[in-house]
């Protein structure tokens, strides 16, 4: 009897064994798969974490490659105008050079020139300094006694067309001479209005940016000199020649009297850029001609 009673028992217990083994079953599959799903989630963070990390470092090392690159081309660039520069200082200074030596063809050339009409014998002198015991007033040409040169020899230049006085020989070396210019105060020329023929003894002030001064002047030329009369030399007084121009007159200056007045005179050489000067002989240069000889 109770083997008929626990046989209908377990009867009665399968159906409900089976949904129970479904059930757990069940559960797992859903447990399995959520925790798979959870791995994946956490492998995907951490791929995005790194992949993070991986770009910031790229950026930072692109940075610093990026600035080292530009350092060094800064540095390439910087010796690139260093060369450059150095090369443009040497290009203006042979640009210079070759516009200087244009220049002083141009001078030579009318110093040449001159040099075939000049009236006199005639020696040719640079000025190679100043005297400093006279207060650089004199000028020191690079002539002497060895050349022909002798004290009292007129000194005249060619500047911007002109043929004008500079002044006279002072002193005599063997091979360098002094020139005492019309600015000096111890110069004194005999000097003549080229207009109306008027005299007058021109005398310097002792300083190059001052005029030079005609005095001792007829007082009947006070009506009659006017400003821009030219001025030349008179050839009294046995040293400088006669028509050789001095400059023109900048200012009439009359005196207390009616008698007396005096003129300023700016020099034609401008001795602030005079560097070449002829020393001449008095008298003309005397040709030879059938027949005879002729004064030039």
């Amino acid at each position: 009897m109770k083997r008929v009673n626990a046989q209908t028992h377990r009867k009665k217990l399968n159906p409900a064994s089976y949904v129970f083994a479904a059930l757990a079953f069940l559960s797992f599959s859903l447990l399995l798969f959520s925790t798979r799903s959870f791995v994946v989630d956490i492998q995907d963070a951490g791929l995005s974490v790194f992949s993070g990390v991986r770009s910031g470092l790229y950026v930072v090392s692109s940075l610093v490659s990026g600035t080292i690159n530009s350092i060094q081309e800064l540095a390439t660039l910087r010796d690139e105008y260093r060369e450059l520069s150095g090369r443009m200082e040497r290009y203006q200074h042979l640009e210079r050079n070759a516009a200087e030596i244009r220049e002083e063809n141009h001078r030579l050339r009318e110093e040449l020139s001159f040099a075939q009409v000049i009236e006199y014998k005639w020696t040719a002198a640079e000025i190679i300094g100043r005297d400093p015991d006279n207060l650089f007033l004199t000028l020191l040409i690079n002539k002497g006694k060895a050349h022909g040169i002798k004290k009292d020899m007129p000194v005249i230049a060619y500047q911007d067309g002109l043929e004008a006085l500079v002044g006279k020989v002072a002193q005599t070396g063997q091979f360098e001479s002094y020139v005492l210019p019309l600015y000096d105060g111890r110069s004194k020329v005999s000097a003549r209005f080229a207009q109306n023929r008027y005299e007058g003894i021109t005398e310097g002030q002792g300083n190059i940016e001052k005029p030079l001064l005609v005095q001792s002047i007829d007082k009947r030329a006070r009506s009659i000199v006017q400003v821009g009369d030219l001025l030349v030399t008179s050839g009294l007084g046995g040293v400088y020649p006669a028509g050789i121009t001095i400059g023109r007159v900048t200012k009439v200056v009359l005196g207390e009297d009616e008698a007396s007045f005096k003129t300023e005179v700016d020099p034609a050489v401008v001795f602030s850029k005079l560097e070449y000067v002829f020393v001449i002989e008095k008298e003309k240069k005397i040709i030879e001609e059938e027949g005879g000889f002729e004064f030039k």
